[in-house]
């Protein structure tokens, strides 16, 4: 089930809150389990034993660690925790990777392996929900969070719809106080619902609008440079408004239940520098990375040089997380050569700039970013490789006859009304608050006015009469 779906928005949502409220506020728990179960199971029923498993596992093993964290090898059971989820992942995400990889190379040297095997069919959504396991067994070792006693509430937690097969990647000790006493108001409630349809009307009216202009261009053969550079900025602006749109309206269900997530995005795209862009775009996972990759590996303890190998590696695995493709451990390498070289020249996005200067900067960044995005995107080297090729206008300048005609006004409409709204952004939002959550976690708080409402509003009532048109609107980020 997805949120920009006629199931979700006017059978799902309603009948879960509707009971959600009814409930004792102590039953809550474990009616965000069911009801979340069988958001998940829309999709495939036999994966609810995967989830459970990765559940009771966790939470069994936090309880240990804290129960014999004074024992001489208490720390093996933090790397059985561990180890055993990220096995978990690496086989179902990684395994058809890793045997097409091997016979590919088995073939080039010669070897004549059989390319039968067996395929492995990816959970929708185990990226994220491992993460968030992990995150919680760490942090329990760690004693950021007291392990919890109540398997319901942290199997709400893993499981919590909203943020369950697309994040964003949250800890348990953010939300775990939480789960113990929340707040219920009609502005709370009227504020998620604010920013569901926000979050919705992004998706809908933008990201799919521009979507046939990104997929029309990476299917050409030999594109123009014109070709490559409109469909690359198609498509910097639907993973941006699909993504984003995504983290909002989670962002916005959990305030419709009482709980607050941190902010997934803050205006990645007017970013000075690549280090500057990871502190905006997925926010979630950035942090996350940062502080269970890039920490233990020595983070810049270690000296300069481990410094920069540890922000690619961190980078690299990254890109591998986002998935199982060559395209991806290049998209995190250019990234993670990015990161090492901006910190070796000591490359500072908060130092004070003049316009010329912030506008050059921000504009670098940018093209470094969408020159990224052509790996994220392409189905396999070969295409990048030709999108490349076209970019720098090897196989002609203007647009070629394969696409000029697949180009539609309203697709266009669309790609300039979502970039300029990239850049108002940050003076829409200018009236959001802070709000802490806990050490190093942020979540914001949005004020909108009258005008602002009815505007989301009117614009919402939009985007589900064009999805009632529409036969799929599929998420890009459920395939990570």
């Amino acid at each position: 089930m997805v949120f920009a779906s006629p199931i979700f928005l006017f059978v799902f949502l309603p009948v879960f809150l509707a009971i959600y409220y009814l409930t004792p506020p102590r039953a809550r728990s474990a009616i965000i389990l069911i009801a979340s179960s069988i958001f998940y199971a829309w999709w495939r029923v036999d994966f609810l034993a995967l989830l459970y498993a990765i559940i009771g596992f966790s939470w069994g093993t936090a309880l240990l660690i804290d129960k014999y964290r004074d024992h001489k090898n208490a720390k093996w059971l933090l790397r059985i925790g561990v180890t055993a989820n990220l096995l978990t992942l690496g086989y179902f995400k990684y395994w058809n990777f890793g045997v097409s990889s091997f016979i590919a190379l088995m073939t080039n040297i010669g070897v004549n392996v059989p390319p039968e095997f067996a395929h492995v069919i990816l959970p929708i959504g185990i990226s994220f929900f491992v993460f968030h396991a992990i995150s919680y067994i760490v942090d329990v070792w760690r004693k950021d969070t007291p392990p919890t006693r109540n398997l319901f509430d942290f199997a709400a937690f893993i499981t919590l719809f909203p943020h369950l097969i697309a994040g964003p990647v949250l800890r348990y000790k953010d939300l775990a106080w939480q789960f113990v006493s929340r707040k219920h108001s009609f502005d709370l409630f009227s504020e998620g619902c604010y920013r569901f349809m926000a979050g919705f009307a992004k998706k809908v009216l933008i990201a799919d609008t521009v979507a046939p202009l990104a997929d029309a261009a990476f299917a050409l053969e030999n594109p123009t440079m014109a070709d490559a550079w409109l469909g690359t900025a198609a498509y910097t602006i639907q993973l941006f408004f699909d993504f984003a749109g995504y983290s909002e309206m989670a962002i916005g269900l959990a305030l419709m239940m009482g709980f607050r997530f941190i902010e997934n995005f803050n205006n990645p795209y007017i970013s000075r520098s690549i280090t500057e862009f990871w502190r905006r775009w997925h926010i979630s996972l950035s942090t996350w990375l940062r502080d269970y990759l890039y920490i233990p590996l020595g983070g810049s303890r270690k000296g300069p040089v481990r410094t920069y190998i540890n922000l690619f590696l961190t980078m690299l695995l990254g890109g591998l997380w986002h998935g199982a493709a060559w395209t991806f451990v290049l998209w995190g390498a250019w990234h993670g050569a990015i990161l090492a070289i901006e910190r070796l020249l000591g490359v500072d996005p908060n130092a004070p700039a003049g316009i010329l200067k912030r506008a050059t900067t921000m504009s670098m960044t940018l093209v470094f970013v969408m020159i990224g995005w052509v790996l994220f995107r392409a189905p396999d080297l070969e295409t990048a490789f030709s999108f490349y090729h076209g970019m720098i206008g090897l196989d002609g300048i203007a647009f070629s006859d394969a696409y000029i005609w697949q180009i539609k006004g309203i697709q266009i409409a669309a790609l300039i009304g979502g970039i300029a709204l990239v850049f108002a952004m940050p003076w829409l939002e200018r009236k959001r608050t802070h709000v802490t959550l806990s050490k190093g976690s942020i979540a914001m708080q949005a004020h909108p006015n009258v005008i602002g409402q009815a505007l989301v509003c009117a614009l919402f009532v939009i985007a589900v009469s064009r999805l009632l048109a529409m036969s799929y609107s599929p998420f890009l980020y459920f395939q990570f």
